[in-house]
């Protein structure tokens, strides 16, 4: 029997004999000479991530974010704005096809559209181009949107009457005037829809309705005929009571302006 016959030796490729250190492939072979995700893009990634959140910062700490008065959600007449990052979506429902029956499109299915797009787009786009130039498609579409959110905030910025935005959101002393939503002259301004322009609080709001409290030397007569016939803004017809309600009204507004007199 000779030596070592019917012996087999058996090796497994899978496991290497000497270990490697973890060191990443060399793409430099490839078109557009990409790179490793881990560890040299990922890296550069919170590199620049750090910057921009360092920046954030210290930007925080030099400019406090401004106050406003406390949030009353009785006010109806306050107008909110949304911050500067959302302001081309606010302005984007202020046109035709994005506002009134159409507000699904504007608040839901455009900007769904675009922000589909682009998670889509690294699964839709698997060129290894990394060139601008030769992805004329997706630089096109990419410009298009940075342009479109530009001339969108623009517009927002360039149209929004700030006074009045600041007038609105002053910290100021309210009137301490307890105001009974039960009164029967309460109720027929709600009824008549006044509040949604003069505030559940009667004091208005700057730069859409003046205040139904600072008026002192208006009698019940001259509450009524404003009621009927209007002022400034406010067109006529908006009263729809009769002419009993009409006189309770302007003799709940004097109570109340005496009130608010006297809280001064």
């Amino acid at each position: 029997m000779h030596r070592g016959k019917g012996m087999k030796f058996v090796g497994d490729s899978r496991v290497p004999a000497v270990r490697k250190p973890n060191i990443p492939k060399d793409y430099s072979e490839f078109p557009g000479k990409t790179e490793a995700f881990w560890p040299n893009f990922l890296l550069k990634e919170w590199m620049v991530g750090a910057v921009f959140l360092i920046a954030f910062l210290c930007l925080t700490v030099a400019h406090q974010s401004p106050l406003e008065r406390i949030a009353d959600p009785t006010d109806t007449a306050y107008i909110p704005l949304p911050d500067w990052y959302f302001l081309f979506l606010y302005e984007l429902l202020k046109y035709r096809y994005a506002a009134g029956p159409y507000t699904v499109i504007g608040a839901m299915i455009m900007p769904g559209l675009a922000f589909g797009a682009l998670l889509l787009a690294p699964f839709l786009d698997r060129g290894p181009e990394r060139r601008p130039s030769k992805r004329p498609i997706a630089t096109g579409l990419m410009l298009l949107g940075i342009a479109s959110i530009f001339f969108l905030t623009w517009q927002s910025v360039d149209s929004h009457d700030w006074e009045a935005a600041a007038e609105q959101g002053e910290i100021r002393d309210e009137l301490a005037v307890e105001i009974d939503e039960n009164a029967e002259g309460y109720l027929i301004l709600q009824e008549n829809t006044c509040l949604s322009c003069h505030a559940n609080n009667l004091q208005g709001s700057p730069g859409v309705a003046p205040s139904l409290l600072d008026n002192p030397d208006y009698a019940s007569e001259d509450y009524q005929k404003i009621a009927v016939e209007g002022q400034g803004d406010m067109g006529a017809g908006i009263f729809k009571g009769s002419d009993e309600e009409l006189k309770i009204l302007g003799d709940y507004l004097v109570e109340m302006n005496e009130k608010a007199a006297e809280a001064e």
